[in-house]
């Protein structure tokens, strides 16, 4: 029996070649995207998974709100202080490390070169999060200080082998060499890990920071991450319960003046597991970019999307060709084929197409996959057999489709009356209804084609709007020097400057603590007359040269000047309290952006030049310095548009920037390389680290990008998939409609009339998908966009586009079996009968 049902199927399928072809490739399209896309959604959901006690593990994260505006800020990082009070403070913590990313410089052979996941710990972080070693004791590896570790890949990079445990490295930070004694290697972490570790360092954090204690103390520091092991059955959530109560306990108010602060009024502390931060709310200040669950999400429903198109096409040529097999119906029929046994025929035919489609989606994933991942930058590799094999999820999707996409058809085949069928000759006929349930499947199936492409169009709109964006600065021809804070340069900073304004091309150099998309925050509080309660403003470094080369604009007052001494405010390092007070004794003049005087209570931003105001510019047991606004420049975006614009008030040092910035023109390549020359004549212990501006913004919407396109392609492969099903039900309907097609053309239809009336016929579930997928797609896009500070207006333009590329595709997919029949001879049509 069994044979005889896989031998009529496939004779069918051979007789039917085009409707095979459709239905198994369409099938494969959808089957493999699937299959990629949940394989991605697992890789995502799996990251710090493979590490052991994983549940016992927690990340301590700091989380914003400010009172003033409502924005929040969620940070992975938290303060040094915090951690240790919360190990002294919960008996339920068994372990506390602290981690710092001070990117030491790696010195060998006289060579000083960068470093990037290079991480300090104060004390043995093996003990807390059990990453595996290929050599060594894990016990003992950061047990002492001045003990180092480092990833194989990265021993091999740096010593050219990997068997280094017993020697030394030497490392350059704050301007002094330190060593390191290699005590093991680690093996490389997959990319599955929100974990960026090239090498960990233990050192003495006190002893570290003797010459700025407040790092220890100060509670509103995110510097480093703080990862806690709890004991076994520790319960996270009554930590959780005691933190409020915790923090009114252990952090004390700050006082400058009148001015009072406490940095738990806007701060809160959230235990997070290590296998939930890459997909946390808390993205900033990450060890590594994380993802959002709400993509994840996204993704997978857009893979089920796909398959149920496919299932779609199955099921809506299964119908069409239903007709053309109720005579063979008929016949079992009436030779006594119960309709049990017609219902398992229909649907193993069905799961035998849908195995072949999988054999086919398999070849493409294997084919496709190496590109997808490495596009993603994820590290997924397709296994058939295993834990995260594919075979059995493979079998179990042919199953669950073959059943689903073949049970309607099967049973709207088994209830063929034979009696019915064969007296009136009812093989080319159709039973009602089935028309327009095919109208409804194509409906749906291109509404989810339409949405994609809104989708698509919205996420690429925003990604160039983003880059496209006027910052508020001019963010052309600028290259971006970064390390200009390293101890080695504190003093140098001046001289660099001076140099680089000498190359041939560079227009205007400045030195700054904030440049296009830095990553650091630094804010303060303003007393304002009338408040009881300080402003936070964000308080940033900057020289004279700045605003020439960064392209600000002015709106009010003057920027600094150098023969002005109340201009500048620069104060030695390390911190001398004398100089402290005589700097809150004398005040200095400072510039502000459009947001902070507003912030300050100025509807005309202009207003504010000439008022003085009280900050907290340093310790707080000196006071508050008088600081006098002399100018007022236009607002500009330095971070991404995700971010609100800062309100920022810039101060005039002459030393402890960050950044250099240099403004050119000619040609890029020549420049960089004299400033590197420049570079590597003042110092040979600080790496040279230059970018330009539109480098830096590629990087920091490569993931916006890389959305985009992965909504491009899926668009592509529902349209495809559609466009496949809208094929086959065309020439459907063109051979059943041959006869009137005929008879029209007889009574003296033309061409173009014929092509008309099948154009139309398609059309309609078209237009009233575009009114399914609008609202749906502009409800999705109102929400993502409004992930972002600064977006583009969601007006009619993709709406209407998507509807007519849909429509144009469709018209596109039918034109030529229309054509085709239109122009036919209407005698070859009707010398049958």
């Amino acid at each position: 029996m069994w044979r005889n049902y896989l031998t009529v199927g496939l004779r069918s399928l051979i007789k039917n070649k085009t409707y095979a072809f459709i239905n198994i490739f369409g099938l494969a399209i959808g089957l493999a995207a699937c299959l990629m896309i949940l394989l991605y959604v697992r890789y995502e959901t799996s990251y710090d998974r493979w590490i052991p006690d994983g549940d016992r593990i927690f990340q301590v994260q700091s989380w914003y709100r400010s009172s003033e505006t409502g924005r929040e800020d969620q940070f992975q990082m938290t303060p040094y202080a915090a951690g240790k009070s919360l190990k002294d403070s919960f008996p339920q913590i068994e372990q506390e490390v602290y981690v710092n990313n001070n990117t030491p410089v790696f010195y060998r052979d006289g060579q000083a070169t960068a470093t990037e996941n290079y991480l300090w710990v104060d004390g043995n972080f093996l003990d807390v999060v059990p990453l595996p070693l290929l050599r060594g004791d894990a016990r003992t590896a950061l047990s002492q200080v001045n003990s180092a570790v480092m990833t194989q890949s990265e021993a091999r990079r740096r010593f050219g082998t990997d068997n280094v445990v017993g020697q030394t490295m030497t490392l350059i930070t704050r301007g002094q060499r330190r060593d390191f004694r290699i005590t093991g290697i680690l093996r490389d972490l997959p990319r599955n890990s929100h974990f960026r570790i090239d090498a960990l360092a233990r050192i003495d954090f006190v002893a570290y920071n003797s010459d700025q204690p407040n790092v220890l103390t100060c509670w509103g520091c995110q510097n480093g991450w703080v990862y806690v092991k709890l004991r076994p059955g520790a319960d996270v959530g009554a930590i959780t319960a005691g933190l409020q109560a915790w923090e009114h306990r252990v952090i004390p108010d700050e006082n400058a003046g009148e001015a009072r602060f406490n940095a738990g009024d806007d701060q809160d502390w959230h235990f997070v597991n290590l296998q939930d931060i890459h997909l946390g709310r808390a993205q900033a200040a990450a060890m590594a970019p994380g993802n959002d669950r709400s993509t994840i999400v996204t993704f997978a429903i857009v893979a089920l999307l796909i398959l149920g198109m496919a299932v779609v096409n199955f099921t809506n040529l299964a119908t069409a060709r239903a007709s053309q097999r109720a005579r063979e119906v008929a016949l079992r029929k009436t030779l006594g084929a119960s309709r049990r046994q017609l219902i398992v025929q229909f649907v193993g035919e069905s799961v035998v197409m849908v195995g072949v489609a999988m054999l086919i989606a398999l070849a493409l994933v294997e084919l496709t996959m190496p590109l997808f991942a490495d596009f993603l930058g994820a590290d997924i590799r397709v296994h058939y057999l295993g834990s995260d094999g594919i075979a059995l999820p493979a079998l179990i999707l042919v199953v669950i489709v073959g059943v689903m996409g073949g049970l309607y058809p099967a049973f709207f085949l088994s209830r063929f009356e034979p009696a019915a069928v064969l007296k009136a000759n009812k093989s080319s006929s159709e039973t009602a209804g089935t028309g327009r349930l095919r109208s409804i499947l194509v409906v749906a199936q291109f509404a989810v084609s339409i949405g994609l492409i809104i989708c698509t169009a919205v996420i690429y709109g925003q990604t160039v709007y983003a880059r496209t964006l006027d910052p508020g600065f001019n963010r052309s021809h600028i290259m971006q020097i970064g390390e200009l804070s390293r101890y080695q340069l504190l003093d140098k900073g001046q001289a660099l400057e001076e140099r680089m304004r000498r190359i041939p091309g560079v227009e205007a150099v400045g030195r700054t603590t904030i440049g296009v998309a830095t990553d650091n925050n630094n804010n303060t509080g303003i007393m304002v007359p009338g408040r009881t309660e300080p402003v936070t403003i964000g308080t940033y470094q900057v020289d004279e040269g700045f605003f020439a080369a960064m392209g600000l604009r002015l709106v009010a007052g003057r920027w600094f000047d150098e023969g002005r001494p109340l201009d500048d405010m620069t104060l030695p390092y390390p911190s001398n309290p004398a100089a402290e007070r005589a700097l809150a004794a004398r005040g200095a003049n400072i510039v502000i952006n459009e947001l902070a005087a507003r912030r300050l209570g100025f509807r005309n931003p202009a207003d504010a030049v000439g008022h003085t105001y009280r900050a907290a510019l340093v310790d707080n047991e000196i006071g508050l310095v008088p600081v006098t606004v002399i100018g007022v420049v236009a607002d500009a975006r330095f971070r991404s548009v995700k971010l609100p614009v800062d309100p920022i008030m810039f101060g005039n040092v002459n030393s402890g920037h960050s950044h250099l910035i240099v403004r050119f023109h000619g040609n890029p390549a020549q420049v960089r390389a004299a400033a590197a020359q420049v570079w590597r004549g003042i110092t040979t212990e600080v790496p040279f680290d230059a970018a330009f501006s539109d480098d830096i913004m590629l990087k920091l919407y490569k993931a916006e990008d890389a959305r985009a396109r992965a909504f491009a392609g899926f668009a592509l492969l529902a349209i495809v998939v559609a466009c496949l099903g809208l094929f086959g039900l065309a020439a459907f309907t063109a051979e059943r409609r041959t006869k009137e097609i005929g008879i029209r053309k007889v009574l003296g239809a033309r061409t173009r009339d014929i092509v008309r009336l099948l154009a139309w016929q398609f059309s309609k579930p078209i237009i009233i998908a575009n009114l399914i997928a609008w609202p749906v797609a502009w409800w999705m896009m109102r929400s993502w966009l409004n992930g972002f500070d600064a977006r583009i207006d969601l007006g009619p333009a993709p709406f209407v586009l998507a509807g007519l590329v849909a429509l144009a595709i469709a018209m596109g997919t039918i034109a030529g079996h229309a054509l085709k029949v239109a122009r036919a001879n209407p005698i070859l049509a009707l010398r049958y009968e």
